[in-house]
């Protein structure tokens, strides 16, 4: 059996839209406005609601399945998601984490804060990778948003 090991990380971003709060939101309520900017993946699937699940698997550069698996905790529309998920590389858990999405007014459009607090398990995963990756997605956002940043 190989050593375990976990390295707990906790990380915020913040990005400013010109969007307002409620467009932001649907960005990340809406299944296919999602889906535009979250993926691409092999299979995306959402169930939007408290106690709702979400399930993306993409195939990364290194060849391999990733899969993401959310369950939605806490939902404010136009204010606040909160979702724990997982992720796997193949059938190997890499990381379990809890995600506070927040959408405040800046002035005509939205201030995003998002945190995660990670559980990084057996050197499978790199916090600084996953803030890497959240940034990018966040970028995508932008982008799904018609902002050309």
């Amino acid at each position: 059996m190989s050593e375990r090991s976990v390295e707990h990380d906790t990380f915020t971003i913040e990005r400013t839209y010109d969007a307002p709060p409620g467009r932001v939101f649907s960005a990340w309520a809406d299944p296919a406005a999602k889906a535009r900017w979250f993926g691409p993946g092999e299979s995306h699937e959402m169930d939007f609601r408290v106690g709702g699940r979400e399930h993306l698997s993409v195939r990364g550069p290194d060849g391999a399945s990733y899969s993401f698996d959310s369950r939605f905790q806490d939902i404010v529309p136009d204010q606040r998601i909160v979702h724990a998920y997982d992720m796997h590389r193949e059938q190997t858990r890499i990381s379990v984490s809890l995600a506070t999405i927040e959408f405040k007014p800046a002035g005509e459009g939205t201030r995003l804060v998002l945190t995660e607090q990670g559980a990084f398990l057996d050197g499978e995963d790199d916090p600084a990778l996953r803030v890497q990756g959240t940034g990018g997605l966040l970028e995508r956002l932008a982008a799904e948003l018609g902002e050309g940043r």
